[in-house]
């Protein structure tokens, strides 16, 4: 399977890179394209072992899965460019903010196959959440060949595309929330006494493990929280400053204004006659 990536930026290089790293498809069977005025990006990608080009016809021309990775002012752009190239056997993989199936199949040639991803960057670590939906025109099988290109850099899930923008305020957006939490916790370890490094890993390897045990068990994580708090004990000290400070308040507010935030820029990128306000 050959795939194309058009639009070469971080979250193209973490899939890119992924994909490579999972050994099921091979850097000299995907290709990139970028502006030249981001070539800084496709020398990154070179620097993989990736294809690139600036002409996003021919990353059409030589893929089977071709990922829309761009921004989405520049969708409508990108997909007056690959029309004429695009045929029924391509699969076009939207990771664009906010836009929706109908928006991208409306600029589309009728029955072009489009799927919509909201993936994370853990991806290049082979830890990704993503989640997809697909279009009208998807075949059987198509489902499939997502999942299967996605779980190769974590966990892939398909969904019914009204869920897709709280995908994004959630797990879409959740490792910069994730990255806070991990620095403020070296930050209070330092504070402490610890030294930078150690309360770094510590911190890391604590979120890590957490995540894992409410994977694995299958337990609540209140109840997981319960277990580790003992009557007077530290813990359930500092989880009454976490308490306080409206924590859990606070991480949903977050989801809320980044699943609002990617409505309102697939709303904004395209003509009003298409916008997604009827989801």
């Amino acid at each position: 399977m050959k795939i194309g990536f058009i639009g070469a930026g971080k979250m193209a290089q973490a899939l890119a890179r992924g994909l490579i790293n999972s050994g099921r498809i091979t850097a000299d069977n995907i290709i990139a394209s970028s502006p030249k005025r981001d070539e800084f990006f496709l020398d990154q990608c070179k620097a993989m072992g990736l294809n690139t080009t600036h002409e996003n016809a021919e990353v059409v021309q030589k893929s089977d899965v071709i990922f829309l990775a761009v921004k989405p002012a520049h969708v409508s752009k990108v997909a007056s460019e690959i029309a004429p190239a695009l045929s029924k056997e391509h699969l076009v993989v939207s990771i664009a903010l906010g836009i929706t199936l109908r928006n991208i199949e409306s600029l589309l040639p009728t029955k072009s196959r489009v799927v919509r991803v909201m993936p994370n960057t853990p991806s290049v670590v082979r830890a990704g959440a993503s989640a997809f939906a697909m279009g009208s025109a998807c075949r059987d099988g198509d489902a499939e060949t997502v999942e299967r290109l996605l779980s190769t850099v974590g966990f892939a899930v398909e969904v019914p595309e009204i869920h897709i923008d709280p995908v994004t305020g959630l797990s879409g957006s959740g490792p910069s929330y994730m990255f806070a939490v991990i620095e403020g916790l070296a930050d209070g370890g330092v504070k402490v006494g610890l030294p930078r490094d150690l309360a770094l890993k510590l911190a890391a390897y604590t979120l890590l493990g957490a995540a894992k045990m409410v994977l694995e068990t299958g337990v609540h994580p209140a109840q997981l929280k319960d277990d580790v708090q003992s009557p007077a004990g530290s813990s359930v000290y500092g989880m009454h400053k976490l308490e306080t400070g409206g924590l859990k308040g606070i991480l949903m507010d977050a989801v809320e204004a980044a699943t609002n935030r990617s409505k309102a820029t697939g709303d904004k990128a395209l003509p009003r006659d298409f916008r997604n306000t009827e989801m």
